[in-house]
């Protein structure tokens, strides 16, 4: 009896997850040029103060990019795992093997 499971959250499953943290790096991506014109604006008006706090930002915006670039390569290689056990449970073990080529006595 196989029974159908439903994700309720996109953090249900590896995919859904994998799904939402690429949707967080397109908007980090947005993010980080809105923060570039802003500080080339900030540059040319001369407000060194507001440059410094845009160039912190843009400096967070970065550490947290690298966070999600390795979260996804995590999430890849869990995706990747799963994969291999789910196939690797569903080979036949070597006993079985055994017995199918011996034609079925054992």
């Amino acid at each position: 009896m196989s029974v159908s499971y439903q994700a309720e959250t996109p953090f249900d499953n590896i995919e859904g997850s994998n799904e939402y943290v690429a949707l967080l790096a397109e908007a980090l991506d947005e993010a980080r040029r809105d923060v570039e014109a802003e500080i080339a604006a900030a540059d040319r008006d001369g407000a060194d103060r507001r440059k410094e706090a845009l160039l912190l930002v843009a400096f967070n915006l970065a550490k947290l990019n690298l966070h999600i670039t390795s979260s996804r390569r995590i999430l890849n290689d869990l995706r990747t795992l799963r994969r291999l056990l789910l196939a690797e449970r569903s080979l036949p073990s070597q006993e079985e093997k055994r017995v199918a080529a011996s034609g079925g006595t054992g």
